[in-house]
């Protein structure tokens, strides 16, 4: 688990969440998926909220883990860990139980930390559901992602501005999302969003976001990424997004902004859904609780 560092500059006994006292969540998940005849977790430690089910398997379908958290969403102050290991020769795949929510704050961020690893022969699939940004939320999120050549790696991000059917807009408050994908411990790729202040206009700007309501991001990491670049733009295009792909540091990285989340949604998925069967043969669907 890397832990975020330096982000705020207040001291956090002067919010206004420990002036008044308010229980804030300080929770942790880790488990760690081995092959022993089959692929199982062999580690597996949370704290609340943070909890992991692991329905039926389906013949067709690797061993699913499902990430929940029991508080519906953080509030302004929670500190969420989550590390994810797959080891040598395991296929796993994990997803979340519903969209993540992040609350309106008082003052404090949210804290979010995700470490996945992928050791040399494993696959893991990183495909939790979007996370909605109420109006006032901040989150501070740090992924960190670390594959060993030979391991693969395949990760779907979605954001939402704001609570969009009851007309709400995220126009205030702060994300600070930073990703870093390693090769085998060397840093291969990484990047960073900042939103604060103007929020609205930052999402309006014809050379920000473009008044798009949702963004998303599909990562392949794997020895063969370059053999699906072309493939997943012709996809893309015939989507309803505003979306690219690219290849960088030897990763697949498609992107997708859309002025309807479902557009993203939609768009993101069927390429999540294609990849899924294309290159290791699983159906070509999402994990059955993106349909529940």
């Amino acid at each position: 688990m890397h832990e975020r560092q330096g982000l705020s500059l207040a001291d956090p006994a002067d919010y206004p969440e420990h002036l008044l006292g308010l229980q804030r969540d300080d929770g942790f998940l880790e488990v760690r998926f081995e092959r022993h005849g089959r692929t199982r977790p062999v580690h597996l430690a949370h704290r609340a909220p943070c909890r992991m089910l692991f329905p039926r398997q389906e013949p067709d379908e690797p061993l699913l883990g499902v990430f929940i958290t029991t508080s519906g969403g953080m509030a302004s102050g929670d500190v969420l860990r989550v590390a994810v290991e797959a080891g040598r020769g395991a296929t796993a795949t994990v997803t979340s139980q519903a969209a993540e929510k992040i609350y309106p704050s008082l003052g404090a961020p949210s804290r979010l930390s995700l470490g996945l690893r992928v050791e040399a022969g494993a696959a893991l699939e990183w495909l939790p559901q979007e996370t909605i940004l109420f109006n006032n939320a901040r989150l501070e999120r740090r992924v960190e992602l670390d594959v060993a050549p030979g391991g693969s790696l395949l990760a779907l991000d979605m954001v939402v501005f704001g609570r969009l059917a009851r007309g709400e807009r995220f126009s205030a408050g702060a994300l600070h999302d930073v990703w870093r994908v390693r090769r085998g411990g060397r840093l291969t790729w990484a990047d960073a969003l900042s939103l604060s202040g103007d929020i609205a206009a930052q999402l309006a700007a014809p050379a920000g976001f473009g008044g798009a309501t949702s963004a998303g991001l599909v990562l392949l990491v794997a020895d063969d990424a370059a053999a699906w670049v072309d493939e997943a733009r012709a996809r893309l295009a015939r989507g309803s997004s505003r979306a690219g792909v690219t290849l960088v540091g030897g990763a697949l990285v498609a992107r997708a902004l859309g002025a309807e989340p479902a557009h993203v949604r939609r768009d993101l998925t069927a390429l999540v859904s294609w990849l899924r069967a294309a290159r290791s043969g699983h159906p070509a669907r999402m994990p059955r609780f993106w349909s529940i």
